[in-house]
């Protein structure tokens, strides 16, 4: 029998029955091929070509693997970019559109076996915002458009600059009100009755040519003043004399401090608050064992750290016997030397600068140390505790 015509109903039908989705059992991933049925799928194994398609992919079947995995991920991240844009959506309607393209890779071919394993990838690489709900999970694709990602950068920039403005602005507010408090000097008045030697003695308001005078006699043109305010004038005039004699006394103010040493001790603070670290290891510092776990040989017994590694471990070589330890910091203390030796900080806001140790003070187990390097060369800190220096090999 000949193959129909291109009119006939026959080859209409042929024509149509491709067009939709079909079977995916009945689909080759390999060859690309989608059947009609099970007759056809069958028929399509057995074929030579389909039969060096597996020859092919025996020989390296993890790189078709990949191939597949990767082309799955970007149609499926495009799909997701192009069709909802940054709008959080549940990743079965993303993956139903994905699926309506007739010529879409198939999951059952990539490394991901269910659709939840593929969205938890995704998390985990950073290509998609996850989110977990009792609805399913949802999924958002990040905007990475380097536009909108520098109008970020700047609101964020803008608004730690404005953060520290305020900073600024309320610790020069403080030390204005400090300055204000230590050089204000509080007067108080005090007030006492008059007391006058002779009782009969009058005191007369004379109003000759507008000048007012006190005196012993009464003139024509006098008032006498009455007993109240006799009392207010004579508390005020022994205020007054008072007042010329504490003027005329040297002034005892306090000594203030430069606006060196205050921005000295200011920005000594802020960085003993933004630099305190859980780890102290250095390399070149010598540390004494604590841990009895490694017996009397090296139980308090001093050595020099060799290497650093991951900021919590040191490796230590024995000053006495040259072995080498490889110890946790918490097994470890610093060793502090006589004054006049060398020392390095380990902790705080002089962090890797070394030093002179000045003194000791045994009662608040704390010292004195000279910066010798750094910026802050030849700074003088006071209070400092053990734990934040050791002595230098």
């Amino acid at each position: 029998m000949g193959k129909p015509d291109f009119l006939t109903p026959k080859a209409i039908a042929n024509r149509i029955k491709p067009k939709g989705l079909q079977k995916l059992r009945w689909y080759c991933q390999m060859c690309q091929k989608q059947c009609r049925d099970e007759n056809g799928y069958k028929c399509h194994c057995l074929s030579e070509s389909h039969q060096r398609q597996l020859l092919l992919a025996s020989e390296n079947p993890q790189q078709f693997m990949d191939y597949f995995s990767e082309e799955f991920q970007n149609d499926f991240l495009q799909l997701l970019r192009r069709r909802f844009g940054t709008k959080t959506v549940h990743n079965n309607i993303v993956y139903n559109e994905y699926i309506r393209h007739r010529e879409h890779i198939h999951m059952n071919a990539t490394q991901w076996e269910t659709l939840t394993d593929f969205t938890k990838w995704l998390g985990r690489e950073g290509l998609c915002k996850v989110d977990e709900t009792p609805k399913g999970w949802y999924i958002q694709y990040p905007d990475r458009d380097p536009e909108i990602i520098r109008r970020q950068l700047e609101l964020e920039r803008k608004k730690k600059q404005d953060l520290d403005d305020e900073e600024k602005t309320a610790k020069f507010i403080e030390e204005q009100v400090r300055r204000g408090l230590e050089g204000k000097e509080q007067e108080v008045s005090v007030f006492t009755e008059l007391s006058r030697e002779n009782d009969d003695e009058k005191v007369t308001f004379n109003l000759n040519k507008g000048a007012c005078s006190s005196s012993g006699g009464v003139s024509s043109k006098s008032r006498s003043l009455g007993p109240s305010a006799l009392k207010t004038i004579g508390s005020a005039a022994l205020v007054k004399r008072k007042g010329s004699s504490q003027s005329s006394a040297p002034s005892k103010e306090k000594k203030k401090k430069s606006v060196l040493d205050e921005i000295m001790e200011i920005k000594e603070e802020k960085k003993q608050k933004t630099a305190q670290t859980d780890y102290w290891l250095q390399p070149e510092i010598v540390v004494k064992i604590i841990t009895e776990k490694l017996g009397e040989k090296y139980h308090k017994k001093k050595g020099v750290v060799k290497e650093v590694i991951d900021k919590y471990t040191g490796v230590i070589r024995m000053i006495d016997s040259g072995d080498k330890l490889k110890l946790d910091q918490t097994h470890l203390e610093t060793v502090i030397p006589e004054p006049g030796k060398r020392i390095l900080v380990l902790k705080g806001g002089y962090r890797g600068n070394e030093g002179t140790l000045e003194s000791i003070n045994e009662k608040t187990f704390s010292a004195t140390i000279v910066i010798e390097t750094g910026a802050l060369k030849g700074y003088r800190v006071e209070g400092i505790q053990y734990e934040d220096i050791s002595k230098l090999a």
